[in-house]
């Protein structure tokens, strides 16, 4: 794919923490994670394959608090789901994720209003249900890592 038209759009990573972990999380300092799985809401308005492919690598700089909690011996991505979009829903998508999941106050949403962009939840199958609930809300089509390869 060329970056001539870049795909934009909002994605959520779905964050399998295999074990209880005290993360340092940048400036925001020590958060302490539940084992379970995590969905992370984020937006891509230049090139969502390239900023996708970023979260995937293992050697990266250490930018968005997302890259911290990543960065974990304990974590890894289980899935990711992503909708095509000009338009700007990723804090539209967090709300709608956050009636399902339990926030994590303050991470990911320095440069908007909301409460999170980080939701717990217990196990994978219900953060998956409240991606597609929430990409279903919004009336907006579900893709996962499988559409972008």
């Amino acid at each position: 794919m060329t970056d001539k038209n870049p795909l934009r759009g909002v994605y959520c990573l779905i964050i399998n923490l295999k074990e209880k972990s005290t993360i340092q999380v940048g400036k925001k300092g020590k958060i302490n994670f539940e084992d379970g799985c995590y969905v992370y809401v984020g937006s891509a308005l230049n090139s969502l394959t390239a900023r996708i492919n970023r979260h995937l690598r293992a050697e990266k700089k250490l930018h968005w608090h997302v890259d911290y909690l990543l960065e974990s011996d304990h974590s890894e991505i289980a899935e990711v789901m992503y909708t095509i979009t000009h338009e700007r829903l990723e804090c539209q998508v967090a709300h709608e994720i956050s009636k399902g999941g339990m926030g994590v106050k303050g991470f990911g949403c320095s440069d908007c209003g909301c409460q999170s962009h980080l939701f717990y939840f217990s196990n994978c199958f219900g953060a998956v249900e409240a991606c597609q609930d929430a990409f279903n809300h919004l009336k907006q089509e579900q893709k996962t890592l499988l559409d972008l390869i």
